[in-house]
């Protein structure tokens, strides 16, 4: 039975996964015979982004991976099953560690805490062949890993980015989750995510700012003073631009629940902790795969009609760049050389993520 201590070592680790907007949609439970509880929840009815709470799931899909890889550091086989009586918004899975002397400890657990997100420039250099086959071969079978190198490859997608910012800048229900999620004047943040950590300038933090103090400041200055032009050449156009390459995960088929986008997020955390391993920084672009999957359910997510028109161009121009295999895309962003990102959003204590359980092994 695994006590106490090394569940607490592996959970530590675990909660380390990405989630968007840091919020963590997970709490653990010990169960007292050597097990953990999750329980996950999704933010679908809060935010915009967390389209029927796949973004939620893919972070949950990334804790797992986690999970499972800590859990190999103690010569432990971490079993995920889900319980098929909970609800999407509400799953829970159970997770057994089967102890095997041989196993070997995941050559990707030192890189648990080093990952994080660089939304700053990075380096044009190209990756190079090794590292590309290392990033494809890290997915497991029925994923692939689809590359856009080039100078106009990058081009394409900056345009394609830029365009799909806008929604964010203009839609009411976009500036309510960015009124919530960052935190001002600090570099870090246990459970949001810290202005410094944004990837814009201090003058272009100082307009945000001012203008997140309210929905109609945004608007004047969107309307009056093209104010969604700044954040929109720096956070998405020229970040774009400077990086090594952009890349997507694919499925074999389009995913259509709860299982399908937890799957993305095992193999998604593996992606991006081999890039850390091979000294690469990452930036997810996930939004606009949001937004086309709204626009291609004729799901109006907005009161501004504008962007529900814009949402419907953003998939267009996914489905000029890849084709129909778009919609089998689970995870997007870009990727580069370059210093690791100084400023991030670090996690919830692990004391405030546990739920009280049954009395457990020590």
């Amino acid at each position: 039975m695994v006590n106490t201590s090394t569940l607490h070592s592996i959970l530590d680790l675990a909660r380390w996964a990405p989630s968007g907007d840091n919020t963590q949609p997970w709490r653990f439970e010990l169960t007292g015979d050597g097990g953990v509880v999750i329980h996950g929840f999704d933010t679908r009815t809060t935010c915009v982004y967390d389209l029927d709470g796949h973004a939620s799931q893919i972070s949950m899909g990334a804790m797992l991976e986690t999970l499972s890889i800590a859990a190999t550091q103690f010569g432990l086989r971490a079993i995920a099953t889900r319980r098929q009586h909970g609800s999407d918004e509400q799953p829970t899975f159970d997770i057994r560690f089967i102890e095997e002397a041989s196993l070997m400890p995941d050559p990707l657990a030192p890189y648990i805490q080093q990952r994080r997100v660089q939304r700053q420039s990075m380096q044009t250099t190209p990756l190079g062949q090794t590292a590309e086959k290392a990033l494809e071969a890290s997915v497991g079978e029925g994923f692939a890993v689809v590359w856009r190198r080039s100078l106009a490859d990058r081009a394409r997608l900056a345009k394609l980015l830029f365009h799909s910012a806008k929604i964010r800048l203009i839609c009411p229900e976009a500036y309510e989750v960015h009124r919530d999620v960052i935190e001002w004047n600090c570099q870090f943040s246990n459970t949001k995510i810290p202005d410094q950590a944004l990837g814009a300038d201090p003058a272009a933090l100082r307009l945000m700012r001012f203008a997140m103090v309210s929905w109609q400041r945004v608007s004047f200055l969107n309307r009056y003073f093209a104010g969604t032009w700044v954040p929109r050449i720096q956070l998405d156009a020229l970040p774009a631009l400077r990086c090594g390459a952009h890349f997507a995960i694919t499925a074999r088929q389009e995913p259509q629940g709860l299982d399908d986008y937890v799957a993305i997020g095992r193999q998604t955390q593996r992606f991006w902790l081999t890039a850390t391993k091979l000294g690469l920084q990452i930036q997810p672009q996930i939004t606009p795969l949001v937004f086309s999957r709204y626009a291609n359910a004729g799901r109006r997510f907005t009161t501004h009609e504008p962007a529900i028109h814009l949402a419907e161009q953003v998939a267009a121009k996914l489905n000029e760049e890849f084709g129909p295999s778009y919609r089998r895309i689970g995870f997007m962003g870009r990727i580069g050389s370059g210093k690791a990102a100084e400023s991030r959003s670090l996690r919830r204590p692990l004391e405030e993520l546990l739920i009280p359980g049954k009395p457990t092994l020590e």
